[in-house]
């Protein structure tokens, strides 16, 4: 199970208190109480495993290290550990108690998410002319506390959408090194899967069907990702009664979600060929033409019609 969006307590490290203690070396008597360390930090950092939300799906709380408290003979208290946490490339951090909004966008980036309170001065700060042995300290400055949505939003060179069973997970096993289950039923891809082609990203998103956008089926869980995809392989299934409908019932979702991506630049493949004798695969070629779009027909068992997607493939990498 895939965890994309997760909501999280974020404490960073209290800061220690000062000391009141008084030098011990003989003949000296004055203030040797130091100061507390300050907490640790908490630090969220990019990775590219996409499953690494999922190391919160029990775990809500997330704490960095104390500060130490002062001690005696001048010896300042040890800064608390900072913690790294570790979010996949693509998250959005949504701080609910400040509103404030950050993105991770590569990996090893690291960004501040929380800052350790401040450790308390100790007794020999407060010395004097007129006040030798104080007595005061400083407690330390507690940890900024924050709930923290975690929102992944993938960043993919290319997404490949359609209804369910159009044979997305298939392709991107034939393109890629991904190991994308595959079966002969609806909804069999239940998270995203994520390939490489060379140095491009290719991201299978669950099938859509209508009424996607508004929380149907597999919903709006997987428009969320398609958003940061650069482009879209639409993919019609040429077992379809009826392609054109089906290319329109997954554009309109995408309208729906978010306007832009009806705009986003597409290629369309008319996907299991090897299905169809050439009568009628003319025939749903032709209905998509007729809403002015040119379909690629491709086949995993042909590899003369993948090698036309590799030639796409090779021209999105140059470009990028």
């Amino acid at each position: 199970m895939l965890i994309d969006d997760v909501t999280i307590e974020i404490i960073a490290g209290n800061g220690g208190k000062g000391a009141v203690a008084f030098d011990k070396n003989l003949g000296a008597k004055g203030p040797a109480g130091a100061h507390g360390g300050n907490g640790g930090n908490v630090y969220a950092e990019g990775v590219s495993d996409l499953s690494a939300l999922n190391q919160f799906r029990f775990k809500k709380e997330l704490r960095a290290e104390k500060g130490e408290d002062g001690r005696s003979q001048f010896r300042d208290g040890v800064t608390g550990k900072d913690l790294i946490v570790k979010v996949p490339v693509g998250t959005v951090l949504h701080n609910l108690t400040s509103e404030a909004e950050v993105e991770i966008t590569k990996i090893g980036e690291r960004i501040l998410v929380a800052k350790g309170g401040r450790g308390g001065k100790g007794n020999f700060h407060f010395r004097s002319p007129i006040n030798t042995s104080p007595t005061e300290f400083q407690e330390g400055t507690p940890g900024e506390h924050f709930t923290v949505r975690l929102e992944l939003k993938m960043i993919a060179d290319v997404g490949l959408i359609g209804l369910p069973n159009v044979g997305k997970s298939s392709l991107l096993n034939e393109l890629t090194n991904a190991k994308a289950r595959v079966a002969n039923y609806q909804f069999t891809t239940l998270e995203p899967n994520l390939g490489t082609y060379y140095e491009l990203i290719l991201a299978d998103i669950p099938g859509l069907i209508e009424g996607a956008s508004a929380g149907k089926g597999l919903g709006i869980k997987f428009l969320r990702h398609i958003e940061r995809t650069k482009i879209l392989f639409h993919l019609i299934s040429a077992e379809s009664e009826y392609p054109g409908k089906d290319y329109r019932t997954v554009k309109n979702e995408l309208k729906k979600y978010n306007a832009a991506l009806a705009k986003r630049k597409e290629y369309i493949f008319l996907t299991k060929t090897d299905m169809m004798d050439e009568k009628e695969l003319k025939k749903k070629t032709t209905a998509l033409k007729k809403l002015k779009l040119s379909p690629i027909p491709i086949s995993i068992y042909d590899d003369k019609s993948l090698e036309k997607v590799k030639k796409i493939l090779n021209e999105i990498q140059k470009k990028k």
